[in-house]
């Protein structure tokens, strides 16, 4: 196959491609992403398999494999639309993590200090934002779906890749939820909504949740949205050990992808080790 230029136009149409395949707004956004830095790194050259390797090898150096893997998935996406199939390339190998990283992990102590942080800095709005993500498990993009609608009647349903699941708002932060929409006299639409009436964004989330890092004595690396939907699944599988209810709460299609979020750390694991020990010698 001859060696192709990339265009403008290209990554036009590519991003067009994705909508019509109804990809999510967020995936979108990072394959166009990465797809825009591999061009970046071409600079004036065609797109060759001796090229894309070299990329492969200058993301390994630079990144984790697992971020190197994401970048080649947007890639290879982009080669294919392109008719490239012979220029894709394989995958990093990435052993399978049997435990979680503690460093990051965000622990129900750490989230009860994010809130109290929250309501010291009079921010009503982050901390409601905190408890109904934990609460509920639902990902900081499917905020939008909690309404002033969703919360009178206590769920709601949220569209995510062609499929549709219900949210169900548990008693007690809809009580706080429904204070708050009195308190701000919030209508109809989303609850979570910025000074121009917009459903809050990722960033904004992002942002405010960083700020309660100093106060509540949390790292800056175990503080963020997706953090939250970790806590809940760890939460609710240690006190129901139901990993495809669990699933559905999360709306994995993939029970696999579920075990991740439901990860401990070694340390807790050699607990149950010292148990068992405990048992074998008396």
């Amino acid at each position: 196959m001859n060696d192709i230029e990339v265009s403008m136009e290209n990554i036009l149409q590519f991003e067009k491609y994705l909508k019509e395949e109804e990809k999510s707004k967020a995936t979108i956004e990072k394959y166009v992403r990465d797809v825009r830095n591999f061009v970046a790194f071409l600079k004036s050259d065609s797109i060759s398999k001796d090229r894309i390797m070299e990329y492969k090898c200058y993301l390994s150096e630079k990144y984790a494999a697992t971020s190197v893997n994401s970048m080649l998935i947007a890639l290879n996406s982009f080669l294919r639309f392109m008719g490239m199939q012979d220029c894709c390339v394989k995958l990093l190998k990435v052993q399978r993590k049997i435990f979680s990283d503690d460093v990051k992990e965000l622990s129900k102590k750490e989230y009860q200090r994010l809130l109290k942080a929250a309501d010291s800095m009079n921010n009503r709005r982050i901390s409601l934002i905190i408890q109904t993500i934990c609460g509920t498990g639902i990902r900081v993009s499917e905020l939008q779906y909690i309404t002033a609608e969703a919360v009178m009647e206590g769920k709601t349903f949220v569209s995510c890749k062609n499929k549709t699941r219900v949210i169900f708002i548990p008693e007690y932060i809809q009580n706080l939820l429904k204070q708050y929409v009195d308190k701000n006299k919030i209508k109809s639409g989303p609850v979570f909504i910025s000074k121009n009436g917009r459903a809050l964004n990722r960033s904004n989330i992002w942002r405010d949740m960083k700020k309660l890092c100093e106060y509540a004595d949390v790292p800056p690396t175990k503080v963020f949205p997706h953090n939250l939907r970790h806590l809940f699944a760890r939460i609710f599988y240690s006190a129901e050990r139901d990993i495809v209810r669990l699933a559905d709460l999360l709306g994995h299609s993939s029970i696999n992808t579920t075990r991740i979020y439901t990860m401990e750390t070694g340390e807790n694991h050699m607990r149950c080790l010292e148990r068992i020990q405990k048992l074998l010698i008396t």
